[in-house]
């Protein structure tokens, strides 16, 4: 399996992975639509093609069927109904899994529930009945067409299935009749070569001509073999010569062998049928995940980035002529000023290049709510608004994970069974709006379902009943505080636990990983009429603004997106609470943590006097920093700590300033907990 070729297959199937993904839902609520279902079926095709040319059976096999049935279906032969987008959907969640372990490094995949092809079958009405071989018949071609099948047509199920028993079957034949001669010389298990191609085109032009078991690689009986090569006798070309070529490479067939051929000796080595071991025959690492690594960037983004380098070499030009000792201060000044432009420019485009829209996230939503919905009894829409804002490729695959709780959580606890919602006067269909929008330099995603809200007062309960505080700490929670106890670890009003949620884990990991990436979360319910949940984060994660904090002479980054409030340090206001010095802030208690004694505890101090307290949102708490000096904001780009560094609790990174010193970037979430 060529490496480079499957990663290029992967990165493809990626996108039509996720639209297909799209379509087969879309398509459950419209099965006639002729748009869907032609999409669809090219969608299978496509995937089909790619895992052919890479010979990854169990993949052809069940996107061949999909493939049969959507061509059924389109024609008017089959309905979409019940029973097929159920087989339909259990065939896809193989191919999306086939996928997942191509790019986790599998290079070979299991074989595929003989069920589940039965059932793809059946849905085109047809009896599938595999052909034998019979090695014996030497003078017949080896990879011929089920008889009374159309040579010029699509494969059919019979074709298909010939091809790959003869393929399975093919190492047992031991006489001239072996499957697919190549011509002498050429290595079958070796990557196709020139000479080999090259024979394929040459047999197809003289096979006219030719009469005896000698010819290699005959065309399917009817095709005509001086006119232009049709696509159907080019894929009989490649297909014949991928088979004969797999033959060695596949595992041990069940088919028992009709004799045993004496050994062959070993090929002689030729320069361009056996690759260079030290090229091709190396093992080559597997890289995971491939396709996430891989961005799709358009070339008009490439040509503005091209250009704005072409006018940053010359304003280059332009300083090296100013560097002299006699430079008007004013040339400088407008040299500088237009640096300073183009590099901003340079910035946001090269950023834009990361930037993917948000249905990357959201595609995989109205399948995950269908399945849910059905699995619970109920009936829910799911609404998806604001696709196509772009964010962060790493934002993207970040926020997969929390978006798929809030939806799940949404789902389970959020929308009634529909006899529920038609007593309280409510539509039986429930609604889950999962929504994106731009704000600033951060990015909105919320979501909003018309269910049945949050008791306060139940949650005050729970959070008592499970020892998290006592009935005078809950009863003074006002009742957004309240709502923000479900991000806590270990808390659920389930009242037992399913494999849907129960467990308590699920919105603590969501509050974790947003804090993480430098976001909030913010919950809001009215009972009886719904709930909405929303995120908030950075726009990018290459590029920070920050808050740039001193001691002394080292200078330490905080994101600025946390910050909420500087003011100076007044020891008048704090108190100590169980051994933790707080200090009141808009009549609330937030802790203090006193930076000093970590990041300049050589220098211990005791007096705080003229210090500044930073107040930061660390998810859904608190915190004040106190810092000895506050230098002003500066956008930072972030460099990842060394490997001897990777693990230090409370740096996210680090990053040159403006001045030319190195500043530390401090991760909050990891600041509270060396404190705390």
């Amino acid at each position: 399996m060529d490496e480079e070729i499957l990663q290029d297959f992967l990165v493809e199937a990626a996108d039509l992975v996720d639209q297909l993904n799209d379509q087969l839902v879309d398509l459950e609520n419209s099965p006639t639509d002729s748009d869907l279902l032609n999409a669809v079926f090219r969608g299978f095709h496509t995937i089909k093609g790619g895992a052919g040319f890479l010979a990854i059976t169990p993949l052809i096999e069940v996107c061949h069927r999909a493939e049969n049935v959507f061509d059924k279906i389109r024609n008017g032969d089959v309905a979409y109904d019940e029973v097929a987008v159920e087989v339909i959907l259990r065939a896809f969640d193989v191919i999306s899994e086939s996928m997942e372990q191509l790019n986790d490094g599998a290079r070979e995949l299991p074989e595929n529930d003989p069920q589940l092809l039965i059932d793809l079958d059946a849905l085109t009405g047809k009896k599938v009945e595999k052909p034998v071989l019979n090695a014996s018949n030497s003078t017949e071609s080896a990879l011929q067409l089920a008889e009374g099948a159309d040579p010029d047509g699509d494969m059919s199920d019979e074709e298909f299935e010939a091809l790959l028993n003869q393929r399975d079957s093919s190492g047992s034949a031991k006489n001239d009749s072996a499957i697919l001669s190549l011509p002498e010389g050429v290595d079958p298990d070796g990557d196709m070569t020139d000479e080999e191609f090259d024979a394929l085109l040459n047999q197809r032009d003289t096979s006219g001509s030719a009469s005896s078991d000698s010819a290699a690689l005959s065309l399917p009986e009817g095709v005509d073999p001086d006119g232009d090569m049709t696509d159907e006798e080019f894929d009989a070309l490649l297909n014949q010569r991928d088979t004969s070529k797999l033959v060695p490479k596949i595992a041990p067939s069940p088919v028992p062998k009709i004799s045993s051929p004496p050994p062959k000796a070993p090929p002689k080595p030729s320069p361009k049928a056996t690759p260079k071991p030290s090229e091709n025959n190396k093992a080559k690492p597997v890289t995971k995940n491939t396709t996430e690594s891989t961005v799709r960037v358009d070339t008009k983004r490439l040509d503005d980035i091209m250009n704005l380098v072409g006018e940053l070499v010359l304003v280059r030009n332009r300083l090296l002529t100013l560097k002299g000792k006699n430079t008007d201060p004013e040339d400088l000044a407008n040299a500088v000023a237009n640096l300073d432009h183009v590099t901003t420019d340079l910035q946001a485009s090269v950023l834009k290049t990361r930037m993917q829209p948000v249905k990357k996230v959201f595609g995989r939503f109205p399948r995950v709510v269908r399945d849910l919905a059905r699995k619970l009894g109920k009936k829910i829409e799911l609404k998806l608004e604001g696709e196509e804002t772009d964010l962060d490729k790493n934002l993207v695959e970040a926020l997969a994970d929390p978006l798929v709780h809030l939806v799940r959580n949404s789902v389970d606890h959020g929308i009634e069974m529909p006899d529920i919602r038609a007593a309280a006067g409510k539509p039986e269909t429930g609604t889950v709006v999962l929504a994106a929008k731009q704000e600033g330099d951060h990015i909105l995603l919320s979501i909003t379902d018309d269910g049945k809200g949050m008791d306060p007062d139940v949650l005050r309960q729970k959070a008592v009943e499970k020892g998290m505080m006592d009935e005078q700490a809950a009863s003074q929670l006002d009742d957004k505080s309240a709502f923000e106890l479900i991000l806590s670890a270990g808390f659920s009003t389930a009242e037992q636990v399913s494999d849907i949620s129960g467990r308590g884990v699920g919105m603590d990991v969501v509050k974790t990983m947003i804090a993480k990436l430098n976001g909030s979360i913010d919950i809001d319910s009215a009972l009886g009429e719904g709930s909405k949940i929303s995120i908030r984060v950075p726009l990018t994660l290459a590029i920070l603004p920050t808050l740039m904090v001193g001691f002394n002479e080292d200078s330490y980054a905080i994101p600025l997106t946390s910050v909420q409030e500087i003011f100076d340090f007044n020891s008048e206001k704090t108190n100590k609470i169980d051994g933790q010095m707080m200090v009141r802030f808009r009549d609330e208690s937030v802790p203090l943590y006193f930076l000093n004694e970590w990041l300049a505890s050589d220098k211990p101090k005791d007096n705080y006097k003229g210090d500044k307290v930073v107040i930061v949102a660390v998810g859904n708490q608190r915190a004040g920093l106190v810092v000895n000096q506050v230098n002003g904001q500066e956008e930072v780009v972030i460099k990842p700590l060394g490997v001897m560094l990777k693990d230090a609790t409370g740096y996210a990174g680090a990053t040159i300033t403006g001045n030319g010193s190195i500043a530390l970037i401090l991760d909050l979430p990891g600041v509270v907990e060396r404190f705390q």
